[in-house]
C-alpha cells in the first residue's frame, strides 16, 4: 500500500503525491480509473492528496477548501499523467483535458469541486 509517489514537475519541483494505494499516475484506492490522474494541493497543509478520501485518513487535520480569491493565483491541481500544475482556474476551464498532455480528466470530479474549492 503506497501512501505517497514522488516525481518532478514539468517545472522542476519535486512533488510528493499523499494517498491510499497511490499508483504513477496519481490514482487511489478511491478513485483510480483512467481518467482519475489529478491530485491537488490542499490549502489547510499545502500538500498533495490523490483525493480527498485520503486526506481523511491520512492527515491528522480537517481538510479547508481554497477560496475564490485564490483561483488564479495558486497552481494547486497537478496532472498526474505529466505533472503540469494547473491554477484552480485553468483547470475548471480545462474541459476536463490537460492542457499540457491532452490527457483526459474525470469529468465527474466536477461534483466534488466544493470538497476543495469555494464555490
Amino acid at each position: 500500500m503506497a501512501e505517497r509517489v514522488e516525481d518532478t514537475t514539468q517545472e522542476g519541483v519535486v512533488v510528493t503525491v499523499h494517498g491510499l494505494d497511490v499508483q504513477p499516475d496519481t490514482q487511489c484506492r478511491h478513485w483510480h480509473s483512467d481518467r482519475d490522474i489529478i491530485a491537488i494541493r490542499h490549502k489547510c497543509c499545502g500538500l498533495y492528496y490523490a483525493c480527498i478520501g485520503c486526506h481523511e485518513a491520512l492527515a491528522d487535520h480537517a481538510p479547508t477548501c481554497w477560496p475564490k480569491t485564490e483561483r488564479g493565483s495558486q497552481k494547486v491541481v497537478m496532472c498526474g499523467r505529466c505533472r503540469r500544475e494547473l491554477t484552480i482556474s485553468e483547470y475548471m476551464a480545462s474541459g476536463n483535458t490537460c492542457p499540457g498532455c491532452d490527457a483526459a480528466f474525470n469529468p465527474g470530479c466536477a461534483r466534488h469541486y466544493d470538497l476543495y474549492f469555494e464555490m
